[in-house]
């Protein structure tokens, strides 16, 4: 058994896995054992997996898991010291596993990590999706070294530090075995978007620190299984975004932020309406307000527990300034210019 098992969650991605999967296979695999779990996929891609990529070992899932539940279910077979979760739009390079293989082993405390993510379309610039490493502000918004809403920074070796961060992106997670089933995993009822954010902030609590390590270094396409602007990735974002707040928030701050957040969430929905035209999104905001509404009452017990169990009582990486405040007034559009 390798240490460390890459395991790329696949859905209808054929072509993605003929174009990335070979430089997975070239740069990992004297370290890594790889993974492909397939959530059912309609298209060729397992027979472009057996007949291209016999070496990768085939996790078959009878349906379509989502994202959470898919690896939920694909990791339970796998044994391995560190999980490594990948895309399957990431190209990797040459020596990128070992930065974080020995971080990791030397730094007990530390649960998960990711490397720095740059965009295929333009390796000087950081990728929307993790970029160096992710925070949330009060309000539960996120935002990244190298990305703030909708500005995407160049990388000029400015967040090239290693940092610790309240999340890591789920296009490139290596996270410890133990540390992922010690909180239970993923929340397979978010289905995809959000979960590794989730995932991360319960581990915060517990105490464990999550890092970005850009000695390693990654390619993301982004956008692959739902694009941007999309109506139903708007919904699984706002809904799920105000589900992780109603588990993970601290009691004191649990009313204020939530009412903060009934406020700010429509007032999105009608600029979405109004300004950009867009009726999709419009609704995807109502829908996911009511649909939050609906199912707050099943994480009543997730809530009770994760606060019961709450170590760490301030968590540095969430920071207490308002993004949108400071990013649409203030006018500070990157991680370096926001307040410390």
């Amino acid at each position: 058994m390798k240490k460390v098992a890459i395991v790329i969650l696949n859905w209808n991605g054929s072509r993605m896995l003929k174009q990335y999967l070979p430089s997975v296979l070239l740069y990992s695999r004297e370290e890594a054992t790889v993974y492909v779990a397939d959530n059912a996929s309609t298209d060729d891609s397992l027979e472009v997996l057996r007949e291209h990529f016999p070496e990768v070992k085939l996790i078959e899932l009878s349906k379509n898991l989502g994202f959470a539940e898919g690896y939920n279910q694909s990791l339970k077979q796998i044994e391995a010291e560190y999980y490594l979760l990948l895309n399957s739009d990431i190209e990797v390079t040459h020596h990128w596993l070992t930065p974080m293989i020995e971080y990791m082993d030397s730094h007990q405390e530390v649960a998960a990590c990711q490397p720095k993510l740059l965009s295929i379309f333009d390796r000087d610039s950081f990728e929307y999706a993790g970029a160096s490493g992710g925070f949330l502000d009060r309000f539960g918004y996120p935002f990244c070294r190298g990305r703030v809403f909708e500005t995407v920074e160049t990388d000029n070796g400015q967040y090239d530090d290693v940092s610790d961060i309240l999340w890591a992106t789920g296009a490139a997670l290596m996270i410890r075995a133990k540390d992922y089933w010690k909180v239970g995993g993923m929340d397979a009822r978010f289905f995809a978007h959000n979960e590794e954010i989730d995932l991360c902030w319960r581990l915060r609590i517990l105490g464990r620190r999550i890092v970005c390590l850009p000695d390693s270094c990654a390619y993301h396409v982004g956008g692959g299984t739902l694009p941007k602007g999309n109506p139903m990735k708007t919904f699984l974002n706002f809904r799920n975004n105000l589900t992780m707040l109603y588990k993970c928030l601290p009691d004191e701050e649990l009313k204020t932020v939530m009412r903060w957040r009934w406020a700010l969430d429509y007032l999105a929905a009608w600029e979405m309406l109004i300004l950009k035209k867009n009726v999709g999104d419009f609704m995807a905001v109502y829908r996911a307000r009511r649909a939050f509404k609906r199912w707050r009452k099943d994480f009543e017990t997730d809530r009770r527990v994760i606060q019961a169990n709450r170590v760490a009582k301030e968590i540095p990486e969430r920071k207490q300034f308002v993004l949108l405040w400071q990013y649409y007034v203030k006018g500070r559009k990157t991680f370096s210019s926001l307040p410390e």
